[in-house]
């Protein structure tokens, strides 16, 4: 058996929201141990070259890199397979450009332009809320960070608007029924909706039914909902185009001809 971590990935296995093609050689590059899950994150280079197309090599992004200048939630990151997952802020100084790390409806990361104003917070789900060693209170968010002594209304579930200048909690986002939530995993990865229904099952998961803005209703696992709201206007961050509102192959068809028809009368 080989000993230590892992060190390579295969093109083939890697997960399919990098959209790497499939012949562009063996091997993709493997995220560093971080933050963010492997499957649930995306290295700086691919987001560099492949999403950005400001490099054309693995080389290229490394000289970019290395003039620190690309920061993901406000520190310079120089290692260019860096995870940066769901809610990350990158900042990228040259170009005076901010994104954040949300979901489209295609299951894919999008990069969304976000403006100053919303680069120094991110939402953090807390994962667990429980006492350490000699009964200090802290509680674990989804991007690994231990945040200890919060506020004492703060659980398992909940979301908190996260100061990334300061590094400490401005509001936190109860989590319930009448939330506005965004879908973070399973088939229904990136939709949006107001929350409508939570069905406790004794011994099995957790089970919420979510209604989005066409009212479509779907439900997921508890797991896989992330508040971003109180209530339905109230996002506290902007979102990608389309509102996290997922179409049918026939209304997106419907879509598109009716922007092909409105192009050509331009």
């Amino acid at each position: 058996m080989p000993r230590g971590p892992k060190k390579h990935l295969k093109r083939i296995n890697a997960p399919k929201h990098w959209m790497l093609d499939k012949l562009g050689g063996v091997f993709a590059p493997r995220p560093t141990a971080g933050p963010h899950k492997l499957r649930e994150s995306i290295p700086l280079v691919i987001l560099l070259r492949n999403r950005l197309k400001y490099a054309l090599t693995n080389k290229e992004v490394t000289m970019i890199l290395m003039q620190r200048v690309v920061k993901v939630d406000g520190k310079v990151r120089t290692d260019q397979t860096y995870p940066a997952g769901f809610m990350d802020v990158i900042s990228i100084d040259r170009t005076n450009e901010q994104f954040r790390l949300l979901y489209n409806v295609k299951g894919k990361f999008a990069l969304h332009r976000i403006k100053p104003e919303e680069v120094n917070f991110k939402l953090l789900k807390v994962k667990k809320a429980q006492l350490g060693p000699k009964g200090i209170p802290f509680i674990s968010t989804h991007d690994g960070r231990t945040i200890r002594y919060p506020h004492p209304d703060i659980k398992e579930n909940d979301v908190v608007k996260f100061n990334l200048d300061t590094n400490k909690i401005e509001e936190h986002i109860k989590f319930g029924i009448g939330n506005l939530v965004m879908v973070i995993g399973g088939r229904n990865l990136g939709r949006v909706g107001v929350l409508k229904i939570i069905e406790k099952h004794p011994g099995s998961h957790t089970i919420v039914h979510v209604e989005d803005f066409a009212q479509k209703s779907f439900a997921t696992r508890i797991n896989n909902v992330f508040a971003i709201g109180l209530d339905k206007k109230g996002s506290l961050v902007s979102l990608p185009r389309g509102n996290g509102v997922k179409l049918s192959v026939l209304e997106e068809k419907r879509q598109k001809e009716k922007k092909a028809q409105v192009e050509t009368k331009t």
